[in-house]
């Protein structure tokens, strides 16, 4: 009996750890941090993020440099890093641009989009109704994707940044984000061919904020909410009467719960701004102090997380060693870390 009531005890206690554990974890599950080539070419980020409980590293801005980053000896470094740490390993990158190279305009002009003068233009993007150019779109992204494959299984290969779509007469009947999706959706069935686990990302971001309606995501496009065009020195829900330009932080969670109708929640990833040095000092250099707002990214990350969000990163970019030798003070990482790892 006596060991019995032993064995007793001890399955009680085994079960009281094991449930300890699962409400210790934290219910975000991605805690990112996105940084331009520069940035991990001059300091050491897989040990940064590890020590600030950071599990998600994002490469940015285009893919050409990304992947002569990824094949230096830097990037290989970095690579072995993250591996080391636990670290995962994306690239969000603007890419419409390089998947449809700008010198194909001459042989086939009809693959790029038509302005708003109804002239057909290589400038930006490309024309989504032409299956030529969703197929060279589709074809080049697998390139990318085989040489600089997303340890997460996550794939990011963004329209031209804040670049206008196309208006040729069957493009003009669809939004920005529409036309987004047609190219993503064409995208992940060809990068499916190598990567079965693999999963795109569907920018909501300046012109794509409006959910898409017309078309709809196949399975594995997930939505990434950008809101660049919001206050950040109020948290997201604050429309108080008065305050500066509040009304876009309305606009972004309108558009927000627009796109949660479309796409689900559980693989939705917020990509913010609470940490993008380069936003704060207008995208030149040198950089200025982040202004940090840790009751903002609080209230922030409480609104997102109320809406079933569990993916959350945000833009670093221009943390690199001349902006560490100058700002020694790291307490926004540590915030942050800290605050998503033990988020409940």
């Amino acid at each position: 009996m006596r060991n019995k009531n032993h064995s007793a005890i001890w399955i009680l206690i085994v079960l009281f750890a094991f449930c300890s554990t699962l409400q210790a974890k934290s219910v975000i599950e991605m805690r990112g941090i996105v940084l331009s080539v520069e940035d991990l070419e001059t300091v050491d980020w897989p040990k940064l993020a590890h020590d600030n409980g950071i599990n998600t590293i994002g490469t940015h801005i285009y893919p050409d440099p990304v992947l002569k980053f990824m094949q230096s000896e830097k990037g290989k470094a970095f690579q072995t890093g993250c591996k080391r740490y636990g670290i995962e390993v994306e690239h969000e990158l603007h890419a419409i641009k390089t998947l449809l190279p700008r010198n194909l305009f001459q042989q086939d002009s009809t693959m790029f989009r038509v302005n708003e003068k109804g002239q057909r233009t290589a400038d930006f993007n490309c024309c989504p109704s032409s299956s030529k150019a969703l197929d060279t779109i589709a074809a080049h992204a697998l390139f990318y994707a085989k040489n600089m494959r997303a340890t997460n299984h996550r794939y990011y290969f963004w329209m031209d940044d804040g670049a206008p779509v196309c208006h040729c007469k069957q493009c003009s009947a669809y939004s920005a984000s529409e036309q987004a999706l047609i190219i993503e959706n064409r995208i992940l069935r060809e990068l499916r061919t190598f990567d079965k686990k693999a999963m795109l990302a569907h920018l909501a971001y300046f012109s794509s904020m409006k959910a898409p309606r017309k078309i709809k995501p196949n399975k594995g496009i997930f939505l990434e909410f950008a809101p660049i065009q919001r206050v950040m020195d109020k948290p997201i829900t604050d429309v108080s009467k008065g305050a500066r330009n509040l009304k876009c932080n309305a606009e972004n969670l309108k558009y927000l719960k627009e796109n949660l109708e479309v796409f689900p929640a559980k693989t939705a990833v917020v990509l913010e701004y609470w940490l993008d040095v380069s936003l704060a000092s207008s995208w030149k250099k040198p950089a200025v102090k982040l202004p940090w707002y840790p009751d903002v990214f609080r209230a922030d990350l409480d609104t997102y997380a109320k809406m079933g969000i569990r993916n959350i990163t945000s833009f670093a970019v221009y943390m690199d060693d001349v902006y560490f030798q100058k700002y020694k003070d790291m307490q926004c990482l540590k915030d942050y870390g800290e605050v998503l790892k033990n988020y409940r």
